[in-house]
């Protein structure tokens, strides 16, 4: 239950409201998953004033507001078009008008088609106070993890010199996938792939010099992921083959 409601004008006064010890304090963006929430009892920050929601092109390097949302994405041409892709795929259109691309990074699971593309480009998140930064792979290996020093996700950042392709199963176009790979190459030559489509977050296959030993190592990381959509043989088999395409269309 929401106990109290905050709608600060500066970035200063949401991060004190924030760091609050008592009540729990939790950033409010879109909404989508705070609004179902029903315990614990919390206060909520409104991000809306803090002009977060810009999408702004740096050379190579795409800055992406955190309250920025999922149907901005969608409509932003200067993108990778994978990524445009996993974020219409994410959720239904009423839904993209309000959910967030930080809130979908806290709150994504494996079948997210969103954080398996930004966690093939390396995606990395801005943090306040002091504008630390944060790998996403890091990120979802703490997530849930209540840092002092990193209190709010700022802004994401991706590369955006680089090549994004990803393929997925699922039982209907419109569905959660039931397996999904992504992978990233960069013009360097290193490659990133991410498998999703179950479990808690999507995992990281390989990053490195080329794709070299993504099969084997993607046949490892699949030998436990069953679960009540799909056997694990099944994933392991149909892994190779999306992971195959991906690679011919980079």
């Amino acid at each position: 239950m929401i106990v109290e409601y905050h709608r600060p004008k500066t970035l200063n006064e949401a991060l004190a409201l924030l760091q609050r010890p008592h009540p729990l304090t939790i950033p409010l963006g879109g909404g989508v998953t705070v609004s179902r929430m029903k315990e614990p009892d919390c206060a909520v920050v409104d991000l809306q004033d803090l002009g977060l929601n810009q999408i702004i092109s740096q050379g190579n390097l795409v800055k992406i507001g955190a309250t920025v949302t999922l149907q901005q994405l969608v409509e932003c041409e200067g993108l990778q078009p994978d990524l445009i892709l996993a974020a219409r795929k994410e959720t239904t259109y009423n839904l993209r008008q309000r959910a967030t691309i930080a809130g979908s990074i806290v709150t994504g699971d494996g079948r997210s088609h969103l954080l398996s593309a930004l966690l093939a480009l390396d995606a990395i998140l801005i943090w306040a106070p002091g504008e630390q930064q944060m790998s996403l792979g890091d990120f979802l290996a703490l997530r849930g993890v209540r840092s002092p020093d990193a209190v709010l996700i700022t802004e994401i950042r991706v590369a955006n010199n680089l090549q994004l392709k990803y393929e997925y199963v699922a039982r209907t176009p419109e569905d959660r996938p039931i397996l999904l790979i992504a992978v990233a190459k960069w013009p360097s030559g290193r490659t990133r792939v991410v498998v999703g489509g179950f479990g808690k977050a999507p995992g990281l296959v390989v990053d490195g010099p080329d794709a070299g030993g993504a099969q084997m190592a993607l046949r490892a990381m699949l030998q436990d992921a069953e679960d009540e959509w799909a056997s694990a043989t099944y994933r392991q088999e149909v892994a190779q083959v999306l992971l195959k395409r991906c690679l011919s269309a980079l």
